[in-house]
């Protein structure tokens, strides 16, 4: 390690009695201003691009929380992306529940190297113990630097603000953790009133301790700009290079971090970069607070075009990736947004749609069927012909071999021809992807799912963790009908869609019955006292097969609400099956109100 020189020994805190809020720059009653000072500095490469991620942490924030399952899926999938030399360097995550915890740990488990996971605390000493009980060599502080977090969020002073940071970083140091500080609201913050002070004294600890201690330069509000003449605080290079020659921070240590507020989210962490930062952190599609992080995908390309290589990684994966958070986690993802919209390497105009045709390259950037499994897509119009309407088809809903859908099958020359009758009305502008699904699906049925396929199979996937996981709950397995009415009003209460559930023995006897629906309560408990359920398929079988059973839709006598019932084991210790736990649910309430954004 190299010996610690500052440059400038004179920086040091200055300290303020109202806190600087740059109001030149941060007028807030108007949108911030960019200031020149006329002073270029060329750029100065860091010798290493790292990209590292905050998916689990920051994107998170911004979304219904993942599950843990889902957090490990996607790991495994930032893994695969990074490739052998581990571009995707490393990500963060939450530590405070009990589900952090379990997603922790399962990804760890799976001892992959790269992407390597560390933690994100607050400057709080209690929450270092979490990341020493977990077992990760890093974690990020947060270091709020403006004064605007400093004075008014804070309420203390830069020297007490400085004290409490450097406290915790030693804490950090003595229990052997790489810290890495977040220098939150950077770019509102007093650079040499503060940021380089602070960065001095931490370069202090690191030469001290032997342990590196990186600083995270956090964009906050995304005001930053990558105009090299641009004045501080929000010049990204002159920024970077402060931190570098005024402060003496290694280019290995600085990573940058920025939000896209002013749509600059991507070229400055570009910027960033090609001043000397080695580590740009970002989120899977740029899901963060707000407008956003920086895009991950997008800086996978910004690599491979400034290194002229991929390095290893598997371009591929960000297609699986989109899928599984349209698919699986049930994400809006805007048609045009680059790389993973459902339209970003689609061309509308009929002129564009001829040049594809002849050869591809002509309005196609890159191979996207080679690079992201994404072949180029047409938007249709009354030019395209039959095999256009054909192509449109088969790439849409990824057929191949016999499965793809010739130019001459009968329900395509029907889409044509009512493209055509739209033509000859004095339309001009192109059939849009949702009319073509439409008309796909009334003139080709076959290609899809049924509408009420789709929601069951969602209401399954939802539901079924949630009966599997209340069927193991000791009130449950006890079988005392007193234990157990606790434990299912409150499950009640929390999925107002079950209209009934229920516990019944290993004879089909009923033992508990409970609803929530006040109309109907009587009828519900006549059924109870006046029917057994031997000969149900709900109970017969899970009794039978030992697992959980899901029934087809069906139109409750009772209610009269299109229902499914879910039903599961109910097991002892010796995973002897004791009875059978069921519920009646409203299929279309489960989908309003788990998922407003469930579409089909």
């Amino acid at each position: 390690m190299l010996k610690y020189k500052p440059l400038r020994k004179f920086y040091t805190l200055q300290e303020t009695e109202e806190p600087n809020l740059l109001k030149d720059f941060f007028p807030y009653v108007e949108p911030p201003r960019i200031f020149f000072d006329g002073k270029y500095i060329p750029p100065q490469p860091a010798k290493d691009f790292y990209i590292t991620d905050t998916t689990f942490r920051d994107g998170q924030q911004a979304r219904t929380p993942y599950t843990p399952e889902q957090i490990e899926t996607l790991y495994k999938f930032l893994h695969q992306l990074s490739g052998p030399k581990g571009i995707i360097r490393k990500t963060e995550f939450f530590l405070y529940t009990k589900r952090d915890r379990e997603a922790l740990e399962r990804c760890l488990s799976l001892g992959y190297q790269y992407p390597e996971i560390t933690g994100w605390i607050r400057a709080k000493k209690e929450d270092l113990k979490l990341v020493k009980e977990a077992g990760l060599k890093e974690t990020g502080i947060l270091t709020s630097c403006s004064d605007y977090h400093i004075y008014l969020k804070l309420k203390k002073t830069r020297k007490e603000a400085l004290e409490d940071y450097l406290a915790i970083v030693k804490e950090a140091l003595s229990l052997g953790i790489r810290p890495r500080c977040h220098f939150e609201d950077v770019t509102r913050a007093d650079i040499y009133g503060f940021v380089i002070p602070f960065a001095i004294e931490l370069m202090k600890l690191r030469e001290e301790s032997k342990i590196d201690i990186k600083i995270r330069l956090c964009d906050t509000l995304g005001v930053a700009v990558p105009f090299p003449e641009a004045c501080l605080p929000i010049s990204v290079p002159k920024l970077i290079r402060a931190l570098i020659e005024e402060a003496g921070v290694p280019e290995t240590l600085l990573e940058w971090h920025g939000h896209n507020d002013f749509y600059r989210a991507v070229i400055n962490a570009t910027t960033a970069w090609l001043y000397g930062c080695t580590y740009v952190n970002t989120s899977l599609l740029g899901i963060g607070e707000r407008t956003g992080n920086t895009p991950l995908e997008a800086m996978v390309f910004e690599y491979i075009c400034l290194r002229g290589t991929a390095d290893g990684m598997d371009t591929t994966v960000i297609t699986d990736i989109v899928n599984y958070y349209k698919n699986v986690l049930h994400e809006k993802i805007p048609v045009r947004q680059p790389f993973v919209g459902e339209e970003f390497n689609a061309t509308k105009a009929g002129i564009h749609i001829d040049g594809i045709i002849k050869n591809e390259e002509i309005y196609n950037p890159f191979d996207t069927l080679k690079l992201l499994k994404r072949p180029i897509q047409i938007i249709i119009t009354d030019k395209s012909g039959t095999a256009g309407i054909a192509y449109w088809i088969n790439t849409h809903f990824g057929l191949e071999g016999d499965k793809k859908i010739d130019k001459r099958h009968p329900g395509v020359a029907k889409i044509y021809k009512k493209i055509l009758e739209e033509y000859e009305k004095g339309r001009v502008t192109p059939i849009s992807n949702e009319e073509i699904y439409t008309l796909v699906r009334k003139y080709i049925p076959e290609l899809f799912v049924s509408e009420l396929d789709h929601l069951r199979d969602y209401v399954i996937d939802l539901m079924t963790k949630y009966i599997e996981d209340l069927a193991q709950d000791p009130n449950i397995v006890s079988l005392d009908p007193q234990k157990m009415k606790r434990v299912l009003k409150t499950f009640l209460e929390d999925h107002p869609y079950v209209q009934f559930i229920y516990v019944v023995d290993t004879e089909g006897k009923p033992i508990i019955g409970l609803t929530n629906d006040f109309e109907y309560i009587k009828k519900f408990e006549e059924l109870l006292k006046t029917e057994t359920f031997e000969n149900r398929d709900w109970f017969i079988n899970p009794m039978k097969t030992g697992e959980t059973y899901t029934s087809k839709f069906y139109t409750s006598k009772i209610t009269s609400n299109l229902c499914i019932t879910i039903s599961t084991p109910v097991r002892n210790k010796y995973e002897e099956i004791i009875g059978i736990l069921g519920m009646d649910i409203k299929f279309e309430d489960v989908v309003k109100m788990e998922n407003g954004s469930y579409e089909v």
